[in-house]
């Protein structure tokens, strides 16, 4: 069945949904988890310390939160007992969700597993949707988690 599941992950409340929903699969089809995040460089520095930084100062910024974000999910995988492959990749200018999709074709994924928040209407049309651009790519099947964003839902 599914023998490598690819799981990107950003540190959210519905990239963690997404990641419980993965390791819960794994666990019952003896899966491999592989963690991707990727970063890319802010368009814009927000506050005093983001005005003081350089350029180089401020990828490192990025990079070191996503080898955090890496990390701690990588832990929820380890305690789950299964085996976890981590990566972390600089957007350079592509698309997530064309990262993804490469990453699903070389790492031979069986499965991409993602969180979704589900948004719709003009919410959906202003922050667009990483999910749906996944979905349209991916030369595997995927597993959407919906995730409510309304607190405590």
């Amino acid at each position: 069945m599914y023998e490598r599941i690819l799981v990107p992950v950003d540190g959210s409340a519905t990239s963690r949904k997404g990641l419980m929903e993965a390791i819960a699969l794994a666990k019952l089809t003896h899966a491999r988890v592989k963690l991707l995040h990727v970063f890319e460089m802010p368009l814009l520095g927000i506050g005093t310390e983001a005005a003081l930084m350089r350029g180089e100062d401020i990828y490192n910024v990025a990079r070191d939160e996503g080898r955090h974000v890496l990390s701690l999910a990588a832990e929820s995988v380890k305690a789950a007992g299964l085996e976890v492959d981590e990566q972390l990749l600089d957007a350079g200018g592509k698309r997530l969700c064309d990262h993804v999709a490469e990453v699903a074709q070389t790492w031979r994924a069986s499965l991409i597993v993602l969180g979704s928040h589900g948004r719709r209407g003009l919410q959906r049309a202003l922050l667009g949707s990483d999910a749906e651009q996944i979905l349209r790519v991916a030369p595997v099947p995927v597993l959407l988690v919906r995730c409510s964003e309304r607190p405590g839902a």
